[in-house]
């Protein structure tokens, strides 16, 4: 979840499909999920949470809390991340970070997840994935950004890899945009195809990206080793913050109806 400079970019009209799932079939498996058809906090079995207020290398200027309804929580269905502006320990806004590292951790696999997006200048949601390695190397190990969406610049996803070879900081980064006119508005389906050959990228089971593997070195495809799942709402930072942050616009949320999980059988 990095600063990226998209290369590319595909128009998806609004109304297209957002109560389709895609679901695969056939060569696909579901092996893990969360339907978050519970209530209260997050299921502490598929969901850790990230803390702190550091930055987290992005210079973002919320706080992550753990365990706290106000910024994470399930209810109607529904997993709800919710930034405030609010001050906690040196922050000025408190959000939420979910990862189902040691809990969900995959080689391979279609992840798609349903959700609805936040809005206003500012905002930066993130549906993506990083090593299960411990330490884990950025970039070096590699990084997925199944969904980034910036609130100033509404509408447009970004689907990124990054490695030692391609990175933003080399200016190298391998992505794509697709525009998704309602994703603030209606529920869409974000999700990635991983095999040893290639990532896929999709939304509303359209493809707009594909990262192949060159079958280079380990700084060109990381990708043969386990992953696991981040969701997360940050708050300004090097990317999101670029055009400042809109204060009358919160809180915020970002929604998600599920995560699931196929391997192929």
């Amino acid at each position: 979840m990095l600063f990226i400079l998209p290369c590319f970019f595909i128009f998806l009209a609004g109304n297209t499909s957002a109560q389709q799932n895609n679901t695969a079939t056939g060569k696909w498996k579901l092996v893990w999920s969360d339907e978050f058809n519970y209530k209260g906090l997050p299921d502490t079995s598929k969901w850790s949470f990230n803390t702190g207020g550091n930055g987290f290398g992005n210079h973002e200027k919320e706080y992550y809390t753990k365990a706290r309804l106000e910024n994470a929580r399930v209810e109607n269905g529904h997993l709800i991340i919710e930034a405030r502006k609010e001050d906690w320990e040196q922050n000025h806004y408190t959000s939420a970070k979910l990862v189902s590292k040691g809990k969900g951790d995959w080689l391979y696999g279609r992840f798609e997840v349903r959700a609805k997006l936040p809005r206003g200048r500012g905002t930066w949601p993130a549906i993506w994935m990083l090593a299960s390695k411990t330490p884990m190397r950025w970039p070096d190990d590699g990084e997925i950004d199944i969904m980034e969406h910036v609130g100033y610049d509404p509408g447009k996803i970004h689907g990124t890899v990054h490695t030692k070879s391609y990175n933003h900081v080399l200016g190298t980064q391998k992505s794509a945009i697709i525009d998704v006119t309602d994703c603030m508005d209606a529920f869409h389906v974000y999700a990635i195809e991983w095999t040893p050959e290639e990532i896929g990228f999709f939304v509303d089971g359209k493809k707009y990206f594909g990262f192949r593997n060159e079958h280079k070195t380990h700084a060109e495809w990381p990708y043969d080793s386990p992953f696991y799942m981040i969701l997360n709402l940050a708050i300004g930072g090097d990317w999101g913050g670029q055009k400042g942050i809109d204060d009358s616009v919160f809180p915020q949320q970002m929604q998600v109806d599920y995560v699931r999980v196929y391997q192929k059988s």
